[in-house]
């Protein structure tokens, strides 16, 4: 088995500007699933401190960031379930203080299921037009992102709660790590990594 068998999640030595971007995005998509893999309710609902933030919690708000930016801000595609039936207004974290009352396999599913749709859509607008293709969503000013731009973005939110998985992970039994152990592969849910 070769070093790339066994890491696939690793971004390419010497890529285009796209393999790239993409590789650092699942490099970080799959470094995040590692660290909220196999868990039950309890290790899903587990806080430090007086965060209320999970990894649970995570699951679900990163499911969410992948279909509004791979989907919304991407083509225009309005979001759809659970989404389109939540109470922003009565709860403007919503997917995270719903998590609580969603099983693991619930959460697990509805991740992986958001991050393929995310890598389908995104394999297709950088194969039909490159990075700089601008966006459907415009900025108040009207002008549009380009898709750079977006998985950009992407890989900045993926940083930041990756960091918050590190330290939930711990917590929960021990799990630590920069990156999951050649061939790791999810336990939980049907994520297939890199």
């Amino acid at each position: 088995m070769s070093d790339e068998d066994d890491t696939p999640w690793e971004p390419p030595l010497a890529g285009t500007e796209a393999e790239h971007l993409l590789g650092a995005l699942d490099r970080l998509r799959t470094t995040f699933r590692w660290k909220a893999d196999d868990l039950d309710a309890a290790g899903l609902q587990t806080r430090l401190g007086v965060s209320s933030l999970t990894l649970g919690g995570l699951l679900k708000h990163l499911a969410l960031v992948e279909e509004h930016t791979c989907g919304t801000k991407l083509d225009g595609t309005p979001l759809g379930a659970p989404w389109d039936s939540a109470d922003w207004d009565a709860d403007p974290d919503w997917e995270f203080t719903s998590a609580a009352a969603d099983t693991s396999e619930q959460l697990y599913l509805l991740w992986d299921d958001a991050v393929e749709r995310s890598r389908a859509r995104l394999g297709a607008a950088l194969a039909a037009a490159g990075p700089d293709q601008s966006v459907h969503i415009a900025g108040s000013d009207g002008r549009h992102p380009n898709l750079r731009r977006l998985l950009c973005d992407l890989i900045e939110e993926y940083g930041r709660h990756t960091g918050h998985a590190d330290l939930l992970r711990e917590a929960v039994d021990g799990l630590t790590g920069e990156d999951p152990p050649p061939g790791w592969h999810a336990r939980s849910g049907r994520f297939l990594g890199g």
